[in-house]
């Protein structure tokens, strides 16, 4: 199960279930994919396809919502 966290555009941002405990979240769109950390600052772990665009963008959306993010980490991860 991957909840979806937030969608904006074509991008889609969700947790995946059981992985590592580092704050993070995915995001696709239908050509790409990457991964951020959110924690302790917003800095991205990988990308596949996404041009320098789309990732300054993508971290813009996430900088924005970070609070909301955060907030269904700890909800979903609560256990």
């Amino acid at each position: 199960m991957s909840p979806t966290v937030l969608k904006y555009k074509s991008y889609r941002f969700f947790f995946f279930s059981r992985e590592e405990k580092r704050v993070h979240i995915h995001v696709t769109a239908p050509h790409g994919e990457a991964k951020f950390w959110i924690a302790p600052l917003v800095a991205l772990e990988h990308n596949y396809r996404f041009s320098s665009r789309e990732l300054r963008e993508i971290q813009k959306i996430i900088e924005e919502n970070l609070h909301e993010i955060k907030s269904a980490w700890k909800k979903y991860f609560k256990s």
